[in-house]
């Protein structure tokens, strides 16, 4: 069985700060770590590996060269292969572009069974990216996927709803997007990293992929981002102190003050 598990490489959103003159991110100094919905999404792939002999787990991610750190920490949670798409004409995209080129690399890769992939990144938040690769690649998909059993080529799942959830089954080849319900990502082993140092990164450019560079990176994203900002701080708030009636009668004063009550 073969699995591939798109994965991101994300700046550490607690510590992400804005430019409040060009409304651009920040990222000096700002670490990068394995999008968390994706680390679940490689942990049940893992567990379908220690489940049975015949599983190989591919990790792939799309991104600059420093990417290369994060799909090493995929190997050494127990990946088998890593490949990072890497190429100065995939700058810029959107997700719509990041989609294409990644399904240029999915169909490279070929004879798959299960892509699983993260919800959504926490860098931008869309959750687009899965649903339009198993477009590209036209085959079903089932979305926040919150427990997962297989039984040869049927695939049977509990999709999250709001007030619940939905049991369906399908056929391989099939995309699922795993949520943080699914499964508890396991950590690094000493072995795994010792061999992950060792192991060499597949690395495919838009020439290796065979795809038109119109059809990826900035010329190829319909959308665009006009501006990033954080919300204008709120004034001081104010403590009020006594007993339990002492502050409500405080609060209530203050309240009619400003013509709220």
């Amino acid at each position: 069985m073969k699995v591939i598990v798109c994965v991101k490489q994300v700046p550490d959103t607690n510590e992400v700060k804005i430019d409040p003159v060009k409304g651009t991110l920040i990222r000096d100094g700002v670490p990068s770590i394995l999008n968390p919905d994706d680390a679940n999404a490689l942990e049940e792939a893992l567990a379908l590996k220690d489940q049975y002999e015949d599983v190989h787990v591919t990790v792939v991610t799309m991104g600059p060269p420093q990417a290369d750190e994060m799909l090493r920490e995929c190997l050494a949670m127990g990946a088998d292969e890593a490949v990072l798409l890497s190429d100065r004409a995939f700058a810029g995209a959107d997700t719509w572009a990041t989609s294409n080129t990644i399904a240029a690399a999915v169909r490279k890769i070929a004879d798959y069974d299960i892509i699983f992939a993260g919800r959504q990144a926490i860098d931008g938040d869309t959750a687009q990216v899965g649903p339009q690769l198993a477009e590209r690649i036209n085959i079903p998909q089932i979305t926040y996927v919150q427990d997962f059993k297989i039984e040869g080529k049927e695939v049977t799942v509990q999709r999250q709803l709001e007030d619940g959830y939905e049991i369906i089954k399908v056929q391989t080849p099939v995309l699922l997007t795993a949520i943080k319900e699914l499964n508890k990502p396991r950590y690094m082993s000493v072995k795994g990293i010792y061999e992950a140092c060792k192991q060499d990164i597949i690395v495919w450019s838009a020439n290796d992929l065979g795809v038109d560079k119109s059809e990826v990176g900035l010329d190829a994203s319909p959308t665009k981002v006009f501006r990033s900002f954080t919300p204008a701080p709120k004034g001081k708030g104010i403590m009020l102190q006594g007993t339990t009636k002492e502050m409500v009668e405080k609060l209530a004063v203050s309240l009619k003050q400003k013509h709220i009550i």
